[in-house]
């Protein structure tokens, strides 16, 4: 197929969070970017817009991304969300998935070509691995809601075949621009289009010693993850304040 409207949708992941670029709009380029890059190839005219915004859960994604979506009658829509609800202490999956089922509804109706994603798996010793099991569960849900409206997946479960640390920024919660690319060849492939899309070869890392690796430790929990917990703790969001980086169809380049 050939799309000339491409609206992408979600949070950090979808706004590029990890691949940085100052020349674009919030100084990020991402997968999406990568893939509307692609598509212009292939349509003439083709607009594209992102409005995706760290660190929103799904609901807010669907009720402040949704109806900006529709009106701009897209015929293709990307939607990642989810990945920040599993990650809180309490989350309704059933309900979380209720709504996402109508907003896939509401998107599909207008005809366009939609992709959803799974979040990835965390496997049995990772940063997440307690949460593997309702990661697991998120995911079927996405499947059969994909399945519902003849949506496609873009299964990031299954896309096992990078190591984490080859396509993890230093946050170790966002990808960098490999992991990026990855990502936009799959979405491309399970769209069923042709690319040429190639990551980077990885960076060995260095070896270090057991006291480096515990510094490594502290100087992340101290940049990354103790400012994510006390926003968890305050209400506050890496993305309050925040405008979608392009909140119209926009060309290419």
């Amino acid at each position: 197929m050939t799309w000339h409207r491409y609206v992408a949708l979600g949070d950090s992941f979808t706004e590029g969070v990890g691949d940085p670029d100052p020349a674009r709009p919030h100084g990020l380029r991402g997968w999406a970017d990568r893939v509307a890059e692609v598509l212009a190839t292939r349509a003439d005219p083709f607009g594209y817009a992102n409005l995706a915004i760290r660190g929103r859960k799904l609901l807010p994604i669907i009720e402040e991304q949704l109806e900006p979506a529709l009106a701009l009658e897209p015929d293709l829509v990307t939607v990642h969300g989810g990945a920040n609800d599993v990650l809180r202490p309490k989350v309704d999956l059933d309900a979380l998935a209720a709504a996402y089922d109508e907003a896939i509804g509401r998107l599909r109706a207008g005809g366009a070509t939609v992709a959803m994603f799974t979040v990835y798996d965390p496997g049995s010793g990772g940063l997440y691995s307690a949460l593997r099991g309702r990661m697991a569960i998120f995911n079927e849900h996405v499947r059969e809601i994909a399945e519902r409206h003849d949506a496609t997946v873009v299964d990031l479960w299954r896309m096992r075949g990078e190591p984490v640390a080859d396509v993890f920024d230093a946050d170790r919660m966002h990808l960098n621009a490999r992991g990026h690319t990855v990502v936009a060849a799959g979405v491309l492939d399970a769209l069923g289009v042709a690319h040429d899309l190639r990551a980077p070869e990885p960076v060995p890392p260095p070896e270090v010693s057991l006291a480096e690796r515990l510094r490594a430790d502290a100087a992340w929990t101290r940049d990354f993850a103790l400012p994510w917990v006390h926003r968890r703790l305050t209400g506050r969001s890496s993305g309050d304040g925040l405008s979608p980086r392009r909140p119209t169809l926009q060309q290419v380049g």
